[in-house]
């Protein structure tokens, strides 16, 4: 027989002849799908899923005998955020953790609680790069991708040494520094920034590159860098660069939270108070950074207050270029202290569209966009053939972004991350 499972929804009891044999699929029945391709959304939808992969999406789906039945009617399913830029250290996972892998997947288990179900973590320690080669595409957690370390070599020659020795450790991306932070420090020489992208097209890696100013930007571009890992956030983006962006396809990630994150803290900030964030959040976090002489220093620091301004440069560059058709995605710098994972995505979310995106621009550039900016084409849409990572949410996000914080569901590879009934 179909068995039957609502884990919110219930709204009728569907009996079916079929098989005595336990169920080899689950059938998602009667809700709304946005599918992340930039098509209309589909009603009354039922979305089929084997084995973690997606098998059918439609309104007349057939649903095979043996099928375990969710039903989600007044649901609406999109597929899993992407953070193509995020942090994962352990830093997020209980307190009682002590294993250093545990801890890392503790933060992969919190990344996905919030729909997050893919992060790029680009900077972090060898820990995360194991993490990630021991993974499975079954796991219950956000999936990972990893840079490995920053490098940071200030001569050709150790720049060169500590790429190596990332793509010896198996590393999916080279990550490097471009930026004198608001010129309180020396950039990496070009000509040791050059020797990473050596290394990067000798082992078949692409750099994701940390900058600040639209010339260092141009020059990332021509040297062949394959992501700009941050806003340019001194001037307005000109023609030069629009033109070079779009001629090498490459992404180019806001991470406007990044930016809130050097400012926020100066007084409470209103989420403290959201039940969103405090289902899941890191309590020793936001008591730290509630202590007023922590305030007090925030509120007072100039580099703050520049990366405050830099923010509305950040937001409308990234207005101009996706207005140009460049591929503008989505990423956070999540991850670091003050940086509460899960939360701030849905935060950028937030921000894109207040800088000037349409809710379903913000949406594809954290699915489909953000996938194809990863090179992955198993995820980032709900269509045959992809890992069923998606999350259900009691209102339409493309009517309204805020609506990607009413979870009802998470789900990883068609496994319950997260149900509203279960807490």
């Amino acid at each position: 027989m179909i068995r039957l499972r609502s884990l919110s929804t219930l709204t009728a009891v569907l009996l079916a002849a079929g098989s005595n044999l336990e169920a080899q699929t689950t059938a998602y029945v009667g809700g709304s799908i946005w599918d992340g391709t930039g098509a209309s959304i589909i009603r009354n939808a039922t979305m089929v899923v084997e084995d973690g992969r997606i098998t059918a999406v439609s309104p007349s789906a057939e649903i095979p005998a043996g099928t375990e039945i969710v039903f989600l009617e007044g649901k609406v399913l999109i597929p899993g955020l992407i953070n193509t830029h995020g942090h994962v250290s352990g830093l997020w996972a209980a307190e009682d953790v002590v294993d250093e892998q545990d801890r890392i997947r503790g933060d992969l288990e919190l990344f996905a609680k919030y729909g997050v179900t893919t992060v790029n973590s680009l900077g972090d320690g060898l820990a995360v790069i194991e993490a990630r080669k021991s993974s499975s595409p079954l796991d219950p957690r956000a999936r990972l991708l990893s840079a490995g370390a920053v490098i940071a070599g200030n001569t050709p020659e150790a720049a060169r040494n500590q790429a190596i020795a990332n793509a010896d450790a198996g590393v999916d991306w080279l990550k490097l520094r471009v930026d004198d932070n608001l010129g309180s420090s020396r950039k990496m020489p070009w000509d040791a920034v050059q020797a990473v992208m050596n290394v990067g097209n000798e082992r078949g890696l692409q750099v994701a590159t940390h900058l600040f100013y639209l010339e260092d930007a141009k020059r990332l571009i021509d040297m062949g860098t394959g992501m700009i890992a941050h806003s340019v956030r001194d001037t307005d983006v000109d023609q030069e660069f629009i033109d070079s962006l779009l001629e090498s396809g490459i992404c180019y990630v806001p991470t406007l939270t990044r930016e809130v994150s050097t400012y926020i803290y100066g007084t409470r900030p209103g989420f403290f108070d959201d039940e969103f964030f405090t289902e899941y959040a890191n309590e020793s976090e936001i008591e730290r950074l509630s202590e007023p002489a922590y305030m007090e220093r925030t509120l007072a620091s100039a580099s703050g207050a520049a990366y405050r301004v830099a923010l509305v440069q950040a937001m409308e560059n990234m207005v101009i270029l996706q207005d140009a058709g460049a591929p503008v995605t989505f990423g956070t710098d999540a991850g670091p202290a003050g940086r509460f994972p899960g939360y701030f995505e849905h935060m950028e979310l937030a921000l894109m569209v207040g800088g000037g995106l349409t809710p379903t621009q913000a949406l594809l550039a954290a699915t489909s966009v953000a996938a194809s900016c990863l090179g992955l084409d198993d995820i980032g849409t709900l269509e045959p053939g992809k890992w069923a990572d998606f999350i259900v949410l009691d209102e339409d996000p493309t009517r309204d972004i805020t609506y990607t914080q009413l979870i009802d569901q998470v789900y990883v590879a068609g496994q319950p991350i997260r149900t509203k009934t279960e807490g």
